[in-house]
């Protein structure tokens, strides 16, 4: 048995991989005054919300086909739950019945 990740693991490290890096890239171009260090001290927060408003298309775009393999995934997982929860219901339909006769 392989130890694969699951897709949602793997999206989620990818999507946070790639703020990671346009955090790196930010900060690199607000040391190089390439981009504007903020107001005051909020140099932290700006170049945190930068990263985040250039990494979210990067990951829609770049990521595409892992949030389809997780979509998949996921919607899996949610059609076994409501069938086990079907197959609860009539059980205790059944065990209702039973005990009214």
């Amino acid at each position: 048995m392989s130890l694969k990740p699951s897709a949602t693991i793997r999206y989620t490290a990818m999507r946070l991989g790639i703020f990671v890096g346009c955090l790196v890239v930010v900060a690199g171009l607000v040391q190089l005054r390439w981009v504007p260090a903020g107001l005051g001290d909020a140099n932290a927060a700006w170049v945190v919300l930068l990263a985040l408003v250039l990494s979210a298309p990067l990951s829609y775009v770049l990521l595409r086909k892992q949030r389809e393999e997780m979509s998949q995934q996921i919607s899996g997982r949610v059609a076994g739950a409501k069938e086990k929860l079907a197959a609860n219901r009539s059980q205790e339909d059944q065990a209702d019945d039973a005990a009214r006769v």
